[in-house]
């Protein structure tokens, strides 16, 4: 007697018109991979490879990524008996079917077991809307395709086209390698944190302007990189994707036939990239001092910017985008911390030292507090490192190149403590 998987071991070529040699038996057999749980390794991918010997003479495939089990929210494996499994179509019904294919992917390890849980699935939807969100502001904004001609592009065009290319390079290693969960994780993070939050705001400057070429190249980026995205996310969510994709301009047929995205050398905007971090770090900390100093959205306050060594020229270009992005008045710029004749808060970036003029809004103990708890802050990692610098057991085993990166943390810490304790002496005598 023939137990229930018997049949199941035959399917890769009894359904290609075995035992006659048919066409599509020639082209599909043997297959390149098998996608499968571990839970029938025996049952199913063993009799599927023994009886591919026996009646073709070759196994039905190369290689086989097994895959874990999808469990319920506090573990357990779905069964009948428990009555925690979960009906797929009531799920794709609430969040949609790209929603539910990206959640049991994203963060997931090979060969690790993953939770069901619905709080995911909402977030994927919560993606997804994203995409859509960003899709349109694009073609709202973009209405023919552009090339992309590097002489006119501004250092925020460079740093996404960095990251893009920094992306396919993740994305097609991971997706090779069978790691889809990082490959999931890499295209969220773009998409959202990148393009979306950063990019998108970045360019709504030069796209509202009346500056007709910088308003092309903005263009023409945005579209190239937004076809890119969806294709990496294609294989994701495909529905989402494809819907997109038909009203792209210059879009031809179908998204799923399209060729893979390709990494591009002259667009490997290392130096670029690098200056515009150092943009975005300044940013960011003034969004983190307003936070702080609980000021309100919307009330705007000058800056005064001191800029580190061969960051002025990218400082002064990015000007605008503090008053866009961070709530920012004007911005000015010093040469030393001398020139300034008002009370402030600071930041300290890579970029240079940022100083807020403090007005009614700040509270001054509060202020001292914090850069107290930074102050401790970079005393612990300057301990840190010296401790691991003057052992020698890490010293004589540790390679050199990290030991390089070490010092190199310790004399930066060691010049941000300097500018910090600095600054807390002037907010002393000023109270």
């Amino acid at each position: 007697m023939l137990d229930t998987w018997f049949s199941s071991a035959l399917w890769p070529f009894s359904t290609l018109g075995w035992p006659d040699n048919t066409e599509d038996l020639k082209y599909f057999y043997p297959t390149d991979m098998l996608v499968t749980g571990y839970d029938i390794i025996f049952f199913w991918v063993a009799r599927m490879i023994f009886s591919g010997i026996e009646n073709m003479g070759d196994v039905p495939f190369h290689t086989v990524l097994i895959h874990g089990l999808v469990r319920d929210e506090q573990g357990r494996k779905m069964s009948k008996s428990l009555g925690n499994g979960v009906d797929p179509l009531v799920v794709i019904d609430q969040y949609g079917a790209d929603a539910l294919r990206f959640s049991l992917t994203l963060g997931v390890s090979p060969g690790n077991d993953t939770r069901y849980i619905e709080s995911k699935v909402e977030a994927a939807r919560n993606f997804a809307n994203k995409v859509w969100n960003a899709s349109r502001f694009v073609l709202m904004n973009v209405d023919q395709r552009y090339d992309i001609d590097v002489t006119k592009l501004t250092e925020a065009d460079k740093w996404i086209l960095n990251r893009f290319q920094d992306a396919v390079r993740d994305i097609s290693l991971h997706n090779e390698e069978g790691d889809f969960g990082l490959s999931a994780n890499k295209i969220y993070d773009f998409a959202w944190s990148e393009f979306c939050d950063w990019y998108i705001e970045l360019s709504k400057a030069r796209l509202m302007g009346d500056d007709a070429e910088a308003r092309q190249a903005v263009q023409a980026v945005l579209l190239y990189v937004l076809e890119g995205l969806l294709k990496l996310l294609h294989p994701f969510m495909p529905f989402l994707t494809e819907q997109l994709y038909k009203y792209l301009p210059g879009s031809e047929g179908f998204l799923m036939l399209q060729s893979w995205p390709e990494v591009k050398p002259e667009y490997d905007f290392v130096e670029d990239a690098a200056k515009m971090e150092g943009v975005m770090e300044v940013i960011r900390a003034i969004r983190n001092l307003r936070v702080e100093m609980n000021v309100a959205n919307g009330k705007r306050t000058r800056l005064l910017l001191l800029p580190g060594e061969g960051w002025k020229d990218t400082l002064v270009t990015a000007a605008p985008n503090f008053n866009r992005m961070a709530w920012i008045s004007e911005t000015g710029f010093i040469a030393s911390a001398e020139e300034i004749t008002e009370k402030t808060v600071s930041a300290i970036t890579k970029a240079g030292t940022l100083y807020i003029p403090l007005g009614d809004l700040v509270d001054f103990e509060k202020e001292l507090a914090r850069l107290q708890k930074e102050q401790d802050n970079l005393n612990k990692e300057i301990a840190r490192a010296e401790g691991k610098l003057n052992n020698q057991g890490f010293v004589s085993k540790a390679p050199a190149q990290l030991i390089e990166q070490e010092k190199a943390k310790l004399a930066t810490n060691q010049e941000k403590l300097a500018a910090l304790l600095a600054r807390i002496e002037e907010l002393k005598e000023s109270m």
